[in-house]
């Protein structure tokens, strides 16, 4: 028989681990870089940019385009591996707590 209490329970045990965990992601980092490593990003769980570093050589008025272009490179890179470390994580940190329930949608939890 379904035991809906403790299903309500183990939600709630899932809203505070994933909150718990969210809140852990600006901690976890990643670094990308472009151009042979002339632009580096980095970047936390939450997707956000933390540094950008561009090798001097590239601050020339000609090289404007190219450096625009690893910048961007540099950036996207680093903001989907951060994305990737960051669901990694919380999917770690809620693993095993509700059984698998075929169905169930738990996008809102951030999972």
């Amino acid at each position: 028989m379904f035991d809906m209490m403790g299903m309500m329970g183990r939600l709630k045990d899932l809203q505070e681990k994933v909150k718990q965990a969210q809140d852990e992601l600006q901690h976890i980092t990643a670094t990308a870089e472009a151009g042979g490593g002339m632009v580096r990003a980095t970047a936390n769980g939450k997707r956000q940019l933390l540094k950008l570093e561009i090798d001097e050589t590239l601050l020339t008025p000609q090289d404007r385009d190219m450096l625009a272009d690893l910048v961007v490179a540099a950036v996207n890179k680093v903001l989907d591996e951060a994305g990737d470390k960051g669901k990694e994580h919380l999917k770690s940190r809620t693993q095993g707590l509700l059984p698998n329930i075929p169905g169930l949608d738990l996008s809102g939890f951030g999972l």
